[in-house]
């Protein structure tokens, strides 16, 4: 048992540090790779208690897709040579502690009452089965107990990912040539085109 807690202790001790980090630096680029090692550490923990899915999940989904696209974000941006950029963000600054600050008073609160309903040990309301895989686990818990939240968040997401395509969507900038087939069924041989009569010798005005 000496092994597993003295990983557990590193991981740990390496997220909080990395989580520091990436909210105290003043380099963007520092913090994206901060918070890339935060997410591995992460997922070391998830490995530690048996939830190897979730830390692949992990690595794959976040490492993998959204931290990069944070840092291809944050190098095209440029945010350290663009002082517009650093007087909005400074702009909200106390906003954004404000909501953080509630944020982490509500996962204490969640985390209090889950531990008043459920006992130190949550996991005897949902025991883990040896015979079955991890991932399998995790698909029978998901659809079927947990099937209405999960819809439920789905639908969220797709409202999101509408909300956003809609806002950044504006067709007097984008210089894009579109079809319209009822005006293509619509026209006739008098509005397609025009017979001109040209004199000979007389050429084209161009």
């Amino acid at each position: 048992m000496f092994l597993p807690d003295l990983l557990f202790y590193l991981f740990s001790a390496i997220l909080i540090c990395s989580a520091l980090v990436v909210v105290s630096t003043k380099n963007t680029i520092y913090s994206v790779m901060f918070l890339i090692l935060a997410f591995f550490n992460a997922a070391g923990l998830f490995v530690l208690l048996g939830a190897e899915f979730l830390a692949m999940l992990l690595v794959i989904v976040y490492v993998g897709a959204i931290a990069v696209l944070f840092l291809f974000v944050v190098m095209m941006l440029n945010i350290d040579q663009n002082p517009q950029i650093k007087e909005g963000i400074n702009k909200y600054k106390y906003l954004v502690i404000l909501i953080s600050g509630i944020l982490f008073i509500e996962i204490i609160l969640i985390i209090q009452s889950s531990t008043m309903l459920f006992g130190s040990h949550s996991s005897a309301s949902l025991p883990i089965v040896q015979k079955i895989s991890n991932t399998k686990a995790i698909g029978d818990v998901l659809y079927t107990k947990f099937i209405y939240p999960f819809q439920l968040s789905g639908l969220i997401l797709f409202v999101a990912m509408i909300g956003a395509i809609a806002l950044t969507l504006r067709d007097q900038d984008r210089f894009i040539k579109k079809q319209n087939i009822g005006e293509q069924i619509a026209r006739t041989k008098s509005s397609s085109f025009e017979l001109v009569k040209v004199e000979n010798g007389a050429g084209i005005d161009i």
